[in-house]
């Protein structure tokens, strides 16, 4: 997968888990450029807005969607950012 490819990835699995009602993927990682750590992989704010959380703790919301896109780490994303709310929030 090339960078320029990796929103769309992402994008897709989150709808695939967590259908959510909002989804958005930014791609902060000209943020971090000559970050060598990061190997390649890049730095990502998701912002998800989805019923799966619903009762969920943030710890809670933030282990499900680091379960959903563990196939991209450490190879593709190396920093997320997770914002994860439920319908209820929006309102």
């Amino acid at each position: 997968m090339t960078p320029e490819q990796r929103p769309a990835a992402i994008r897709e699995k989150l709808l695939s888990a967590f259908a959510p009602g909002e989804v958005e993927v930014i791609d902060d990682s000209h943020k971090h450029a000559g970050h060598a750590s990061a190997g390649g992989a890049g730095h990502f704010t998701v912002r998800l807005v989805s019923p799966a959380f619903c009762g969920k703790s943030l710890v809670e919301c933030h282990r499900m969607v680091f379960a959903a896109l563990a196939e991209f780490m450490p190879e593709h994303i190396h920093a997320l950012s997770i914002q994860a709310s439920v319908p209820a929030e929006q309102a």
